[in-house]
């Protein structure tokens, strides 16, 4: 298996055709896991993705591929307290090989806002570990601290 940096990692519109692809990676039981998300049904992922994601038009929503293939998802959004977020999934096949890091890289380039917040589950270290090696900061913690949301924010 190759890693991010002898791959073509890229980031481009979300088409109709990835979404299957999406929800599927969504369904994967170890990363529901550690991201501590529910999954969604096929319909539901389906209409969340249409109207919501792609449908908000103060999103930036891109596909990650790697090599041509779709490896995941990026998104960033303003929810509703008016704060910036950034969020992302990654197909299984992609952890550990740099795919995260080059793609958000990527991405924290196309979006500007700032302050950018994220708030990954407590126990997906890699996760934390991600967005900290792009300069995000702890700042909040929700819930306990091994098995909560922490609140990262990149100024």
């Amino acid at each position: 298996m190759t890693d991010a940096h002898s791959s073509d990692v890229s980031l481009r519109e979300v088409t109709e055709e990835d979404l299957l692809v999406l929800h599927a990676y969504e369904q994967d039981p170890e990363a529901v896991r550690r991201s501590r998300f529910t999954p969604r049904p096929k319909d539901a992922f389906l209409e969340h993705w249409r109207k919501r994601v792609l449908g908000n038009p103060d999103g930036l929503v891109r596909a990650v591929t790697v090599d041509g293939e779709v490896a995941g998802s990026i998104v960033s959004w303003t929810a509703e307290e008016g704060r910036r977020f950034v969020g992302y999934w990654l197909g299984r096949a992609y952890w550990g090989r740099g795919v995260g890091t080059r793609a958000l890289g990527l991405f924290l380039a196309l979006d500007p806002v700032r302050p950018l917040y994220a708030d990954p589950h407590a126990g997906n270290t890699a996760s934390v570990a991600l967005l900290e090696r792009h300069g995000f900061e702890r700042v909040d913690m929700n819930g306990e601290e091994d098995d909560g949301f922490v609140l990262l924010m990149l100024r």
